[in-house]
């Protein structure tokens, strides 16, 4: 005969569940999470160190789904948690989780293998999160607006052509020309990069207009054509030029392997989400909160009829001290919430400290 399972005993926090029905409701989304069947008393009961009978805990779930915490899917069959149940789960029963030490190892040194260039950084990123999770990994790539000028060479082309090639903080680098008025000395080129790197070098790039330009250019300014400061500025303003936010998925295909979409029509209808973008984007913008802590919408908290089934795990990460994007893992609502929220906390660290490393000089 086997041994029960154990699951460690919930401390509820507040007053909703006396401590005998949170540990019944824990135990429901435990074994439901790991089976994806409806749970029976017979089966708590048989599996599981409950220090009740199986009568005490059949009128136990019986009042968890008159209170609305359990829902039972089919007649005679068991019960499963209900969106009230999950988030009572996760806002009051759930034990913190984190990595193992192996698994910190393997997400800091996945970091260490990528690049300095911003879309290899978010691509590695979206990968090794849909690894993790075994769930589609959303990533919300940085806006312009929020990266800083790193420095820019001017290099003179012909006569009246120069190329100006402008790096930011997170490895994008914009190549423009531009057409002085009159021709311009390759040396004075060098010196006027020189004077720009030293006066702009980490403002953000929504700051760099003309009268940014001009002021970096004080010291040498009438040595310098109004054409190239005009030409200067303008390449600045493209680089920084309004954008749609960048989304990268990966992972789709592990959602094949969970019950809940065996249902094509379900499964084509988050596919449809996907493809679209845009409505999954503001669903996931909606879902941040202030502060860097995971945020958790369970089923009908995502306020779409086609991600009913689903649960989205997100989470802002930055560069230094300044937000730069999101992300996210979506699955079905039963995710075995714990893991994921440690693995989006673990990967958006990480990812804040490789684009802070990057940012350096």
């Amino acid at each position: 005969m086997s041994a029960k399972r154990i699951v460690p005993e919930p401390q509820p926090r507040g007053p909703e569940l006396d401590k005998r029905k949170a540990y019944i409701l824990t135990t429901v989304v435990y074994e439901y999470i790991a089976t994806a069947e409806p749970v029976g008393s017979a089966t708590l009961t048989h599996k599981y160190n409950l220090g009740v009978s199986s009568a005490t805990i059949r009128n136990e779930m019986a009042e968890l789904e008159a209170r609305g915490y359990l829902v039972q899917p089919h007649t005679s069959a068991g019960r499963i948690p209900s969106d009230t149940g999950y988030r009572t789960y996760v806002d009051r029963l759930m034990p913190p989780e984190t990595l193992t030490p192996e698994e910190n190892e393997h997400v800091r040194v996945e970091f260490a293998k990528a690049g300095r260039a911003l879309d290899e950084i978010i691509e590695q990123t979206t990968k090794l999160l849909a690894q993790l999770s075994q769930n589609l990994a959303v990533v919300v790539a940085p806006s312009r607006d929020t990266q800083t000028f790193r420095h820019l060479q001017l290099i003179w082309l012909a006569e009246r052509s120069i190329l100006m090639v402008v790096v930011t903080t997170a490895g994008v680098a914009e190549q423009h020309v531009i057409e002085p008025e009159t021709s311009v000395d390759p040396d004075d080129l060098t010196r006027y990069s020189n004077a720009l790197n030293k006066r702009l070098s980490g403002k953000l790039l929504p700051e760099l207009d003309y009268e940014a330009v001009e002021a970096a250019l004080f010291d040498i300014r009438p040595h310098v054509q109004p054409s190239v400061i005009d030409g200067v500025a303008r390449g600045l303003a493209a680089t920084r030029r309004p954008e749609e936010r960048r989304i990268l998925f990966g992972g789709a295909h592990h959602l094949l392997d969970q019950p809940e979409f065996r249902d094509l029509k379900k499964l084509r209808s988050i596919l449809d989400l996907v493809e679209e973008q845009r409505t999954l984007y503001q669903v996931i913008l909606d879902s941040i909160e202030k502060g860097d802590a995971p945020t958790v919408r369970i089923g009908g908290e995502l306020e779409l009829d086609d991600m009913s089934e689903c649960s989205l795990v997100t989470i802002p990460y930055r560069m230094g001290d300044r937000s730069m994007g999101v992300l996210a893992v979506l699955g079905a609502r039963r995710m075995p919430y714990g893991r994921m929220m440690a693995l989006v906390s673990a990967t958006a660290g990480n990812l804040s400290q490789h684009l802070t490393d990057v940012a350096l000089p």
